[in-house]
């Protein structure tokens, strides 16, 4: 497995850049590679991306969410990956998204891709593209404020 981990702050508060992030089917607008997500419920989504040139699909189940704090995932079949992305406030109008990913490479292009750093580069820009959507728009597109636990959602 290989490990990328990525951070950029954002001038929004935590809680829009938190609740803009649970908006999954958007990231296909901001996320090199993928091509469609789809949230089959609060805690299951289906995921369909093109990497190195091949398509690929997956499902993840969300682990633990926790509102303005924490997302975790975990790939259940297909490309496997897992990953949580935290949410810190720095004031009352800007925040630090950080990204941890795991993943694993299939293939000798994707090895060699990743040992280049390419994965890491396309965190990098998927990041910033986050950056510009919700800095310009100021306020997410809409909002998930549930709890997970244990990929069980929580009352």
């Amino acid at each position: 497995m290989s490990t990328v981990e990525q951070s950029i702050e954002v001038d929004v508060p935590v809680h829009v850049a938190y609740d803009q992030w649970t908006q999954f089917e958007s990231f296909p607008n901001f996320m090199d590679g993928i091509e469609e997500v789809r949230q089959i419920d609060d805690t299951h989504l289906h995921w369909r991306a093109k990497l190195g040139g091949h398509e690929v699909e997956w499902d993840a189940v969300i682990t633990e969410q926790l509102p303005d704090e924490r997302i975790a995932w975990k790939a259940t079949d297909g490309k496997a990956n897992a990953g949580v992305v935290t949410f810190h406030r720095l004031s009352d109008a800007s925040s630090r998204i950080m990204v941890q990913i795991e993943h694993e490479s299939d293939g000798v292009m994707e090895k060699v891709g990743s040992a280049l750093g390419a994965d890491t580069r396309q965190v990098k820009n998927s990041l910033e593209r986050f950056k510009e959507i919700v800095e310009r728009r100021g306020q997410a597109s809409g909002a998930w404020r549930g709890k997970v636990e244990g990929g069980q959602v929580q009352s």
